[in-house]
């Protein structure tokens, strides 16, 4: 019996649920650090019609001004991206991408994507042009366009949109586009708590493989492995220190600037988990002390003041 199928799952697998990872902001980061090989990829003419030199200013300010914290938070639209680009005549135009990673099954979607593409033309009076990208599984729901009929007033809007399974795993590694790779990374971590660990690792070291058969500069292939070994996610520490063994020659001799983007994520990621786990440690603390105090027949406003505690959770120790 070969040892990927002696490991046993995770409790996560076992439970059928995914173990916790952070893949939207993982995948905004992603995005934003190759956003114009993702114009590229899903506009065949970009680069006739774009103007690369030019660069390219994420909007975020802006973002954040068309779509308030309440639908952020009840949406969780953490992977939306706000862009500024030029056209070759020198036109400025705007692109919202919309990144539908918990499943895109929300029946008002294309309203939705309406509303915040008529909210910017109004505010800022620039053209918009709208993309959504679908990284669930091939039965998710994607919806291409909203129209509205009424006495014959018609409104009708249609945007760009991706499926990640649009293409083929072997279509996507011969691409020689980076977001062709972002793209089967998608695919692969949907695969999390299906297949044994072993071979999901097998498949994430595929993804970096032919990303070494394209001629990146060193940082961005740090940062592109990187996000795929956070973005597959894989629980086994044996596994994770394997992989990080066959990819210590990949990383040397690369220079000491750090890119952004994926990496500032996955900063920003180690520094909440410590404190969360700060934080956990001293609650478990405080509410170790407030039951030492209620067997002693302290009463519980004190035991209240002294931990900082809510009554309802003293009560419940």
């Amino acid at each position: 019996m070969r040892a990927a199928e002696k490991r046993t799952n995770s409790p996560e697998q076992k439970n059928g649920k995914k173990p916790r990872k952070k893949s939207d902001e993982l995948l905004k980061g992603a995005f934003q650090d190759n956003f114009l090989d993702f114009l590229r990829f899903v506009y065949p003419d970009a680069q006739k019609v774009l103007d690369f030199d030019k660069g390219i200013e994420f909007l975020d300010k802006e973002l954040f001004s068309i779509i308030p914290n309440r639908e952020r938070k009840r949406d969780k639209r953490v992977a939306d991206l706000l862009a500024r680009v030029y056209l070759k005549n020198g036109t400025e135009k705007w692109i919202l991408l919309n990144v539908e990673i918990e499943g895109g099954d929300d029946t008002q979607f294309a309203y939705r994507l309406l509303q915040y593409n008529y909210r910017i033309r109004d505010k800022y009076n620039v053209s918009v042009a709208t993309i959504a990208v679908f990284t669930g599984d091939k039965n998710q729901k994607r919806q291409t366009n909203y129209r509205d009929e009424l006495l014959g007033t018609v409104l009708s809007f249609r945007y760009t949109s991706y499926h990640v399974f649009d293409h083929h795993q072997s279509a996507l590694l011969k691409n020689k586009n980076p977001f062709a790779l972002i793209a089967l990374a998608c695919q692969k971590a949907l695969l999390e708590g299906k297949i044994p660990e072993d071979d999901l690792n097998t498949q994430r070291l595929d993804i970096v493989k032919a990303l070494l058969t394209q001629n990146y500069d060193p940082d961005r292939v740090r940062s592109f492995i990187l996000f795929i070994k956070n973005f597959i996610f894989i629980k086994d520490q044996d596994i994770n220190r394997k992989f990080d063994e066959q990819l210590e020659t990949i990383m040397e001799g690369t220079n000491d600037r750090e890119p952004v983007g994926v990496i500032e994520v996955l900063r920003m990621q180690a520094i909440r988990d410590a404190k969360m786990e700060e934080r956990t440690k001293a609650l478990e603390e405080k509410k170790e002390i407030a039951r030492n105090f209620k067997q002693n027949g302290i009463s519980l406003d004190i035991i209240a003041k002294s931990t900082k505690l809510p009554l309802k959770l003293i009560k419940s120790l």
